[in-house]
């Protein structure tokens, strides 16, 4: 990134304005006159929650102060010991046992111009010389001040009915602001209610750059300083988001033609979605067919191999495409002249090297801080597309290319989800991808008990719990649904979130009409993380967008509970060995000492496989089952390392998946399972018996983008760096060795940051050819899966719209004293699907279902796969019988 550091030339007027400012921040009762200002403290362990409280940790329970100066004398609040009100307690539960202080209410009129100031608790205590001192954090009483008139005011560029523009920016806290315009400086004026800046302006300043110039007290550098940066509401941006672009979206000049008749493919319930994660890079920078290799208009590609592929997948029952992060990241460099290419150093043939080496990611490595590459969860602007995937990052392009994008996934059946990330930030303090933090500092991000910023999330983590950070989530959002047309979003980490936060989007979403706003919005799915871990665990400050709490929301959480079953282990297991329902555990069990011996194996399968029917019925709390040892028992009383393994309150509460961008992608993970010695024909069938596991669930489904096709990325468990190398898409196979279109298995030992402690693991299977698998086996993978979405999509009792029903409809005959190890067999009305995850054909005998016709399912009769249509039944005695490592679905014929 260019640094947005420049020389700041204030304006006249600007600066009589400040002198006046100056002037009235010294205007004090006398009485209010302090000692000369203590040094500044390195921590900020008190905090001002609101106009009337501060919280100190590790205060003693005597009378202290808060100073505030602007070099001169300083200036105090008084505070006299209290205790917190019943609903302060509830709104900071974390606080709740800390030393708590009341502003002495002849101060308070002080706080708004102890806020634009220096600010530090000082208390003298009786075993000291010298008082002690401690920073302050604000964002509490900024909320009370200002928050609640401030949530409702027009941030960024607004235009009127004549398209003249206002900026506004909320940086109340500040000393002053100012706009640079287009190389010059415009005077911005202050609403003293809100905190908001403000400066209108004619028609001209439409596509011009613009900063903010605020001079601001920074307690990251402890002074005073002038940042020069870019709008946080920013609608476009100038190429490496050196400068924001005054632009209204509405403008009809950036819609592509027909954007405004654009029709959408039949909105999908979240209960039935099916979902395809895609990134948007390694979509089509390796497809030859491809005129836009690695950008948007990719998308517009329709006849290209990848646009095939989505076609294809569209037409059996993939109902949405999941784009990783497409909003303005810090990370790549946006024109491709700054572009590094790893392939380009000496030495580095990437595709003539061993599959085993180490020298490919070494070269990887060398050019990945500055090449094309990145997942982009490093946001930089919120609500701007990124530029590197536009045809040319300066100006508004990038908006009508992700629109076109958008245009292509409607036109070929899929509706679009977005992933955002509004959790954290790629920066805080003062550094240069800093926006946020250098217009109001201590506010936008959660501070620990000590006043550093917390990073639990990776990075700098934000605090959606404030009141206008969380008017930035909301705001974002239906900017993206109403300027772009986006059918869905995925939040990252939302479990960071506060539960109101959420549904507050999801209230806002609601409100959008198609005669208002041209979308919507109650058609719009919402899904995220709900993973519960951090600062905010346990809802030790907020109540948290978790899974369990979002329960009955209508808003979906990954589920992990099956997710573990069908792989094995969890993603951080030191043996990547560790077996699970579709990797052998106990019925192909490999040499690691991981899984125990043969009695744990065999009671681990049988737990999992209880996750596994659970994860069948959309993770239900209270769906009632026989478990594996013959149990009674609900979905909330099974167990889940501790935790209750159901948690959904209904159908579409809990999303299914085997593999994501996070973690091994499930081919290699198998890679790793499986005993080595497994063909790739035999890989393959284990890959589909993993998909089919949510892919048949009741709820929503989602899989990584290639898994169909046993897309391999070397092994790497955390590619988001890892370049093209590793995480191109290859959609049509060739057999020939060394042109990079395998599945991307053998591509050399994955890069060492965070795979090094697998190597030992990872070298002999990338060295061994058999387990790269065959254009045909691909292909006949692919069309396999296909057939069981053309079931799940043509057959409605997959998408059962209450608990009742589910409980109702769906069974597991088996279950219990009569249970297979490896076999999960499931009645869901007029179907029976067995999935046979061992390396043996199986017979089930359901006695219930004897004397009752039934077929395999049409689908499969005619589908792709050889080996399923040797399934059969025996009407006389209820027998299904299902060739080794294949799921088949029966359906009744007649009947009852």
């Amino acid at each position: 990134m260019s640094s947005t550091e420049h020389r700041y030339r204030p304006h006249r007027r600007l600066a009589a304005s400040l002198a006046l400012g100056l002037a009235a921040l010294l205007i004090t009762p006398p009485q209010q006159q302090a000692h000369a200002s203590p040094a500044d403290p390195a921590k900020a362990e008190a905090q001002w929650i609101d106009r009337d409280t501060v919280v100190w940790k590790g205060a003693e329970h005597a009378a202290a102060e808060l100073e505030f100066a602007d070099g001169g004398p300083g200036h105090r609040i008084r505070l006299t010991p209290g205790a917190l009100t019943p609903a302060e307690r509830a709104a900071y539960p974390h606080l709740k046992s800390l030393p708590a202080f009341t502003v002495d209410p002849r101060d308070r009129d002080l706080a708004r111009n102890a806020l634009r100031n220096r600010l530090i608790a000082t208390q003298q205590r009786s075993s000291d010389a010298a008082p002690a001192t401690t920073g302050v954090q604000i964002p509490g009483v900024l909320d009370d001040l200002y928050g609640r008139a401030a949530q409702h005011a027009h941030l960024g560029p607004t235009f009127d009915g004549s398209h003249r523009p206002t900026l506004s920016v909320w940086a109340p806290t500040a000393r002053t602001v100012a706009l640079e315009l287009d190389g010059r400086t415009v005077p911005m004026r202050r609403d003293d209610t809100t905190g908001v800046w403000r400066a209108k302006g004619s028609r001209a300043w439409t596509g011009k750059p613009y900063r903010y110039v605020v001079r601001v007290w920074a307690p990251s550098v402890r002074k005073t300083v002038t940042n020069k940066v870019t709008d946080p509401y920013s609608t476009a941006l100038t190429a490496d988001s050196a400068r924001s672009l005054v632009v209204d979206l509405a403008d009809p000049r950036l819609a592509p033609k027909g954007w405004s008749q654009l029709k959408k493919p039949l909105a999908v319930p979240l209960r039935k979605a099916r979902i395809q994660e895609l990134h948007i890079r390694d979509f089509s920078v390796e497809d030859r067919t491809s005129r836009h290799p690695g950008q948007y208009l990719a998308f517009t590609d329709s006849r290209s191999d990848g646009m095939r592929h989505l076609k294809s997948l569209a037409r059996t029952g993939t109902s949405y495409v999941h784009l990783l992060p497409a909003f303005d990241g810090a990370t790549v460099p946006e024109r491709r002249s700054d572009q590094q290419d790893p392939a380009q150093q000496p030495d580095c043939k990437l595709a003539a090297m061993p599959a085993d080496s180490d020298r490919q990611q070494e070269c990887v490595g060398k050019t990945a801080a500055h090449d094309a590459y990145n997942w982009g969860y490093d946001p930089l602007h919120y609500t701007v597309p990124e530029g590197s995937y536009a045809s040319d990052p300066e100006g508004p392009r990038r908006t009508t290319e992700f629109r076109r994008m958008v245009q292509g996934l409607n036109g070929a059946g899929l509706r679009t989800v977005m992933d955002v990330v509004y959790n954290h930030t790629a920066a805080s303090g003062q550094a240069a991808t800093s926006v946020l933090d250098r217009i109001v500092p201590g506010y936008y991000h959660r501070l620990l008990d000590d006043g550093s910023v917390a990073t639990s999330t990776c990075c700098s983590g934000t605090a959606p719990e404030h009141t206008m950070m969380g008017k930035l989530v909301v705001d974002s959002v239906v900017t993206w649904a109403r300027q772009y047309k986006i059918d869905g979003f995925r939040f990252d980490l939302m479990g960071h979130h506060p539960k109101a936060n959420i549904l507050a989007v999801r209230k806002a979403l609601d409100a959008l009409t198609p005669a208002r706003d041209g979308v919507d919005g109650k058609s719009i799915i919402l899904y995220g993380e709900g993973w519960d871990f951090g600062e905010a665990a346990g809802d030790a400050r907020f109540v948290q967008a978790t899974q369990r709490n979002m329960a009955g929301t209508g808003i979906a959480t990954f589920s992990d509970r099956a997710r573990d079953a069908i792989r094995g282990g969890g993603p951080f297991d030191a043996d990547p060995r560790v077996q699970g329902f579709a990797s052998g555990l106990s019925t192909d069990p490999n040499s690691s000492p991981a899984n125990g011996d043969a009695a744990a194996q065999h009671a681990r399968l049988l737990h999992y496989q209880d996750l596994i029917k659970l994860g069948l019925t959309g993770n239900l709390a209270d769906y009632a089952f026989t478990d594996s040892s013959g149990r009674r028992v609900k979905g909330s009383e099974v167990d889940y390392n501790g935790a209750p393994a159901g948690y959904a309150a209904a159908p579409g509460d809990a999303l299914a998946y085997a593999d994501a961008h996070d973690n091994e992608a499930l081919y290699d993970t198998l890679a790793y399972k499986l005993p080595p010695g497994t063909p790739p024909a035999d890989r393959a069938r284990m890959q589909v018996v993993a998909l089919a596991t949510a892919a048949l669930s009741q709820g929503p489904a989602l899989s990584q983008a290639g898994t169909d096709l046993l897309r391999s990325k070397s092994l790497d468990r955390n590619s988001f760096n890892s370049g093209d190398w590793f995480n191109a898409i290859h959609w049509k196979c060739t057999d020939r060795t060394g042109d990079g279109t395998s599945n991307g298995f053998g591509r050399g030992l994955p890069p060492a940051a965070d795979n090094k402690d697998k190597w030992p693991y990872a070298k002999p299977l990338l060295a061994d050819p058999a387990l790269r698998p065959g254009c045909a086996t691909m292909t006949a993978t692919s069309a396999t899966y296909r057939d069981l979405l053309r079931i799940h999509a043509t057959e409605p009792a997959f998408a059962l719209p209450t608990t009742a029903e589910v409980q109702s409809a769906l069974s597991f005959p088996l279950s219990g004293t009569h249970e297979t190890p490896g076999v999960i067999t499931m009645r869901l009305g007029r179907l029976v699907v067995v999935f046979n995850a061992t390396p043996h054909r199986q017979t089930q005998h359901l006695p219930s279902a004897a004397g009752t016709p039934y077929t395999l399912h049409p689908v499969q009769a005619h589908g792709a796969d050889p080996v399923v249509k040797s399934s059969s039944y025996q009407a006389t005695s209820g027998t299904f019988t299902v060739p080794a490592r294949t799921v088949a679905v029966f359906s009744r014929t007649t009947g009852r």
